[in-house]
């Protein structure tokens, strides 16, 4: 079955037509089925989801409120187990990892960077970015060692002493984006990134990502934002549990991929079909 810009939807992952690149991530005809509390009636959050993410690739997830793009992130980011599929990162799956080995595998493979920024009150910002390495048992020489570099790439050098309720949202968000590099994960996965910025601070965050993405970080993004989706490489769209169509940015401005992605947004939520 074809969709519009040449995509293919093949059953275990999606991709360009002749693209042989290994990928990172590989999510294979994911299902996830909750049951209620009361009732025991079951919900399907997701029905056959398949794709995959390349290595060095920025990729958006979009989806109406339902669509299942929470539960697909909870999924990837080993927070939750799916009721059949797989999710491949490096060839392992990530569905099946012992409950005892969960903390330490999303410490040292994952990044993750948070609508609310989750950074603790009573640390300053250098010991809320150390956390992940203190967690891991890494020496203060390495840490400061790599603290060092990324707090200058991100511009909270200065900041490093100061509080979390000292600084701005925006200087907040950058401190969890450090903290999510510092581990040097294999993917970043960002929940609503933007969501509790202010436009200006929003422009900061998204041109950092893209910094960070040109030095060969993968990124995966779940947004509301079409702003946001508009600075990534792919927007993948959900619809009912399923990858429903799917964009590449192809050499095309964050103003051609934001009219492109609203006019997608719109046949979604009207109910219509995307012609090929």
């Amino acid at each position: 079955m074809e969709r519009a810009g040449a995509v293919c939807y093949h059953s275990s992952v999606i991709q360009k037509e002749g693209d042989t690149t290994m990928s990172l991530l590989e999510v294979s005809n994911l299902k996830k089925i909750y049951t209620t509390r009361f009732g025991g009636a079951q919900v399907q959050a997701l029905t056959n989801v398949s794709f995959s993410v390349l290595e060095g690739e920025y990729v958006a997830i979009m989806g109406e409120s339902g669509s299942g793009k929470t539960t697909l992130l909870n999924i990837l980011a080993a927070l939750d187990r799916p009721t059949s599929g797989q999710v491949l990162l490096d060839g392992r799956d990530i569905t099946g990892i012992p409950e005892r080995e969960l903390a330490a595998f999303r410490r040292d493979k994952l990044g993750f960077v948070f609508q609310d920024f989750n950074l603790l009150d009573t640390f300053t910002l250098r010991d809320n970015i150390f956390l992940p390495l203190v967690l891991a048992g890494r020496s203060y020489e390495e840490m400061s060692g790599r603290i060092g570099p990324l707090a200058q790439q991100l511009g909270i050098a200065g900041l490093l002493g100061k509080y979390p309720y000292e600084v701005s949202g925006g200087e907040k968000q950058r401190a969890a984006v450090a903290r999510a590099l510092i581990t040097r994960p294999r993917i970043i996965l960002a929940d609503e990134p933007t969501g509790a910025l202010d436009s200006r601070a929003t422009d900061a965050l998204l041109n950092m990502f893209g910094e960070i993405n040109e030095d060969g970080q993968t990124i995966l993004m779940v947004t509301h934002s079409v702003k946001a989706a508009s600075h990534a490489g792919r927007v993948l769209f959900l619809r009912d549990g399923e990858v429903y169509h799917q964009l590449y940015r192809a050499g095309q401005t964050a103003e051609q991929m934001f009219a492109r992605i609203s006019d997608t947004l719109t046949v979604i939520a009207q109910g219509g079909e995307l012609g090929a």
